[in-house]
């Protein structure tokens, strides 16, 4: 039983980071519209937290999260209006970039010091993530190709995911469009057929190819019995109209 405990409370502690992680990459996203697929890390890191016997913290991935939880904690860090003057017990940051530089340090250092756990892939995701907002999409590239090609599939498909999105801004939709229909063909409890589809249909539309991006949106309402995708699936074809 305490054996049990150990491990939830290892559990726990890691659902803690992993949250966290999620709700700053969604808030990032927002803050960043061009890079659509990026939110869509809030639905891998939460299965990571929950889905029972995915994530077994070794010794070293028990440091190596709470070196992922100050790094989540910089990229939560607020920022200061132009000329206000920091507060010496509360971080904070003059800029978006600022602060994303910030944590890109924090899980380079995860990724150098635990270069073999779990926490290190999640860390490779997110210097792919501030990568993107220092505009080195060449990092971010290399950053998302990395945990794609790891071996957790959940973790893999959201970095798919973001590569694809990184592909369709920098008008590489070729390649963009080889990955969202890898993503369709073979989905993941994080990345689903749904998911990929929308995304895929945003890009056609965004590409000004607005039949295949009806093609796409109407499979979707053939596909999906539920009302979430359906309902903008339905809203995406008026606008198209």
């Amino acid at each position: 039983m305490r054996a049990q405990t150990r491990h939830q409370i290892k559990q726990d502690a890691f659902s803690r980071v992993t949250i966290g992680a999620a709700e700053k990459t969604a808030h990032w996203s927002v803050e960043h519209k061009n890079a659509l697929a990026i939110a869509t890390a809030a639905v891998v890191l939460v299965v990571v937290a929950v889905a029972g016997g995915w994530y077994y913290l070794s010794a070293q991935d028990e440091k190596a999260s709470f070196d992922m939880s100050q790094a989540v904690r910089t990229l939560e860090a607020q920022l200061r209006p132009p000329g206000a003057p920091a507060q010496p017990d509360v971080p904070s940051f003059t800029s978006v970039r600022e602060r994303s530089d910030a944590a890109k340090k924090q899980f380079q250092a995860i990724v150098d010091k635990y270069p073999h756990t779990r926490t290190a892939d999640m860390a490779r995701y997110f210097l792919g993530v501030t990568s993107a907002t220092a505009g080195d999409n060449a990092a971010a590239e290399g950053n998302f190709k990395a945990v794609a090609s790891a071996g957790n599939k959940e973790l893999a498909s959201v970095a798919k995911l973001a590569l694809a999105s990184l592909y369709g801004n920098s008008n590489r939709t070729k390649d963009a469009v080889a990955l969202y229909q890898d993503l369709i063909d073979h989905p993941t409890a994080s990345v689903s057929k749904a998911t990929a589809q929308l995304q895929l249909a945003e890009l056609y539309q965004t590409s000004n190819q607005p039949l295949d991006a009806k093609r796409i949106y109407e499979q979707i309402k053939k596909d999906n019995p539920g009302p979430e995708a359906v309902q903008l699936a339905t809203q995406k074809l008026t606008e198209l109209k």
